[in-house]
């Protein structure tokens, strides 16, 4: 088996075994890279040779008994909002394209602690703010499954470099359905963790109070390893909270038996394309027949989300994207007369079209007169969304449904049309409103052959309950992950219509 087919934790235990050196593994990765970046453009920085010295360094270690994790000596990558000591750091944003941090993210130490090798910063839409990856400054990220659309956002760098090959596993981060949508686009694993499970230190804002740092990777094991080696309390973010739990891996079981799934109506009626539809009723219908209680039941307050996301996301984005003025850091403006001319100019030259467009949406509903008619009220919707998922989990262990009411949409599409792309995260955001763990896991293509993912939504906390379901699913039909390779050649036919009468009929069925 060659090395770029290998999972993370496959390769892990092969470098251990010492049948594949560090640096080969590495070197695998960086020549995929290379090959594969004229046509993706995951990457904003491939730091080739900071890789093969943290590979020489992470060898020595292994060889000495001093690393024996599952992830010593994988290659990853890290989103471009996090930051890494003394590396480009530029949330691909023109601002902050000559930025290099002083220190390193946590969630980034965590992962070189369990001997992780970073090849490089993914690319991103600018400040994590879109939902394709079109607007990063240094242009769009395309997906590995066909060129021509999109790989989903804002850590579509991130999702397509696994998917493509381009690395074993990578960092992403969520606001509002950025690791999970992309996840679903380009056909890989993704999680996005309880608020506070990993720590914020490091990561560049875009909403503060939405934010949460993910594992991308090729599947469900890998992703409960990476999220293992990420998460810890970290005094350091006021917002970390300290689990009694962080054994991930051990949630890895084959068996669905005893646990509720509830279906919302809301998320498969109107809008919802009838393939992604199919292939997620036919997801619950395999996690059914392995032990699991399948219902529908009404999920309120789904409409008000998306407004409620966006009213509050942009408040805090205006907040935090203050700090980009041409002074301390950054991109200044060469030509300005006086200090206010400076911060105008450099502010209107080194953001983008749709970062403006949140900073100035936000800046309106926390102006004199409308803070009480939008932010507050959109803080008292998300409190009352927090309580329909309480209400919810009182009878369920897992909420599943689509990360997107369609597959990937064509480069250039979504960007005319701005609510359309918002209107695209409706599955999604609900679960940073409430702080709640979501996974995305592929469950079929479409007729095109682009990929399609389910979403497990869990109480806070339960991210073990997400693994179960999610690695029973991938037990009992194969793991999703596929090589470039394979790829190119994939069919698209996607998943059998087999069973489509008895998932429907689940459909049916009403809350106990």
């Amino acid at each position: 088996m060659e090395i770029l087919e290998l999972t993370a934790l496959e390769l892990g235990k092969k470098i251990k075994a010492g049948e594949i050196t560090v640096r080969e593994a590495v070197q695998a990765a960086i020549d995929r890279a290379k090959e594969a970046e004229p046509a993706i453009n995951s990457y904003v920085t491939l730091d080739e040779e900071g890789a093969f010295a943290q590979a020489e360094e992470i060898q020595k270690k292994i060889d000495a008994g001093e690393l024996t994790g599952p992830l010593a000596g994988v290659p990853v990558a890290v989103k471009d909002n996090m930051c890494i000591r003394g590396q480009l750091t530029t949330c691909s944003s023109k601002i902050l394209s000559n930025f290099k941090p002083t220190y390193t993210a946590e969630a980034v130490e965590n992962l070189k602690n369990a001997g992780a090798v970073i090849i490089g910063k993914t690319n991103m839409d600018e400040f994590a703010m879109g939902s394709t990856t079109e607007t990063s400054w240094y242009g769009p990220t395309k997906n590995p499954h066909n060129t021509a659309h999109v790989p989903g956002g804002s850590s579509g760098g991130s999702c397509a470099a696994v998917a493509a090959g381009e690395c074993f596993g990578a960092l992403g981060s969520d606001t509002g359905g950025s690791i999970r949508q992309p996840s679903s686009f380009c056909g890989v694993v993704g999680l996005k963790p309880t608020y506070g499970t990993v720590s914020r230190y490091g990561l560049i804002a875009y909403g503060s109070s939405l934010d949460q740092i993910g594992p991308v990777a090729k599947d469900v094991s890998d992703c409960a390893a990476f999220l293992e080696a990420i998460a810890s309390h970290d005094p350091k973010d006021s917002t970390s909270i300290d689990r009694d739990d962080y054994d991930f891996t051990s949630a890895l079981e084959n068996n669905a038996k005893g646990l509720k799934i509830g279906i919302p109506k809301d998320y498969m009626g109107d809008g919802l394309d009838p393939e992604v539809r199919q292939a997620v009723l036919r997801a619950a219908k395999v996690l059914e027949e392995n032990g699991a209680v399948v219902e529908t039941f009404d999920l309120g307050l789904v409409k008000y989300a998306i407004p409620a996301y966006y009213t509050i996301a942009s408040a805090e984005a205006s907040s935090n994207l203050e700090r980009f003025d041409g002074v301390k850091y950054g991109y200044r403006t060469e030509e300005y007369e006086g200090l206010h001319n400076m911060y105008k100019k450099t502010r209107s030259e080194g953001f983008g079209p749709e970062v403006k467009r949140r900073i100035m949406l936000g800046s309106f509903v926390l102006s004199s007169g409308y803070y009480d008619a939008y932010y507050l009220k959109a803080l008292r919707t998300k409190a009352l969304i927090k309580k329909e998922f309480d209400k919810a989990f009182e009878y369920y262990d897992i909420i599943l449904g689509p990360a997107a009411p369609t597959t990937a949409p064509e480069l250039g599409k979504s960007l005319n049309d701005p609510l359309k792309m918002y209107l695209g995260d409706i599955y999604t955001i609900s679960v940073n409103l409430a702080g709640l763990p979501g996974m995305t896991v592929p469950v079929g293509k479409d007729k095109n052959g682009l990929p399609i993912g389910m979403q497990l939504i869990g109480n806070a906390f339960e991210e073990k309950t997400l693994i179960r379901a999610a690695y029973t699913y991938e037990c009992a039909t194969g793991k999703q992950y596929e090589t470039m390779a394979n790829i190119s050649r994939a069919s698209a036919g996607g998943i059998s219509d087999g069973g489509m009468g008895a998932a429907d009929a689940a459909m049916d069925k009403e809350v106990r």
